[in-house]
């Protein structure tokens, strides 16, 4: 027997449940998007693309998906303009002040989602910390609505996500070559020029991995857009499950998520395919 074909038997298993775990439910739910639904009869199984006619036909989807995409966006590059500099600290400390900093960066990842959403909530909110501080400081004469906008959710996002694009980057630069920094420094290359002209070009492949994880998760996220935007700021993801359990629309909630899925498999195939020409252009 090759080596190829037993690699391929060994993986077998896994990659059976892996079909069975992902694209069963997604079959599902696409076979879901095409049936028509009645408010006095339920789902109906009639198959026709009437759905995703609807959603493309109707404006105020256009709005949330913009909404969506807006939110995601602006969370991926507050996420690179934070995550970048600090695994490149991360690269420099010492073995104990670096694992010190590991269990920082990844904390928020340990809270419940719901938990650190409520705490934003507290922090954002017209009465929150933020809004008193201001006030108390004399900076502000009433308080800064925060809650229900789409900049309270890029906030609360982008506190989740950092750990993400951090580790991202923190892995490519361990791959880096520590050389490059040290002959820029010897041919007088100041700290700035040394991040923006070495370490940035070696971290790219980190920050798009990074960047990928963080704008999917973002486009996808629903418990913080639920606490934190509320009905205001509408994203599909919320849209979907009012679909879903208010209106009991199923059949129009799929079609909305099947859409949801093709739009962020296509910008991320796009960035994928930019960022990796950068690359190439770099390391050429």
């Amino acid at each position: 027997m090759s080596e190829t074909r037993r690699n391929w038997l060994l993986s077998a298993p896994g990659l059976v449940l892996f079909g069975v775990l992902l694209f069963v439910p997604l079959v599902m739910t696409f076979i879901l998007s095409l049936n028509s639904f009645d408010f006095y009869g339920g789902i109906k199984p009639d198959i026709g693309p009437g759905n995703y006619f609807a959603v493309l036909g109707d404006g105020y989807y256009y709005t949330i998906f913009g909404r969506t995409f807006a939110i995601a966006l602006v969370t991926t590059v507050i996420c690179v303009l934070i995550g970048v500099p600090v695994a490149w600290f991360m690269l420099k400390m010492t073995p104990f002040w670096r694992s010190i900093m590991v269990l920082v960066v990844i904390g928020p990842l340990l809270i419940s989602v719901v938990v650190r959403t409520l705490g934003w909530a507290i922090i954002l909110g017209n009465k929150g910390i933020v809004n008193d501080a201001l006030i108390h400081l004399g900076l502000i004469e009433r308080p800064i609505k925060m809650m229900f906008t789409s900049g309270g959710i890029v906030v609360a996002l982008v506190h989740v996500m950092v750990p993400f694009m951090v580790l991202a980057v923190w892995a490519a630069l361990q791959r880096a070559d520590p050389a490059a920094e040290r002959a820029a420094e010897s041919l007088g290359a100041g700290t700035v020029t040394i991040f923006r002209r070495v370490v940035v070009p070696q971290a790219l492949p980190g920050i798009l991995s990074g960047s990928l994880i963080v704008f999917s998760m973002s486009a996808s996220a629903f418990a913080t857009p639920a606490i934190i935007g509320g009905r205001r700021a509408k994203v599909i993801a919320t849209t979907v499950y009012d679909e879903f359990m208010g209106t009991l629309n199923w059949p129009l909630g799929a079609a909305i998520a099947m859409l949801l899925l093709v739009s962020v498999v296509v910008v991320m195939l796009a960035w994928n395919r930019l960022v990796e020409r950068r690359v190439e252009k770099v390391i050429g």
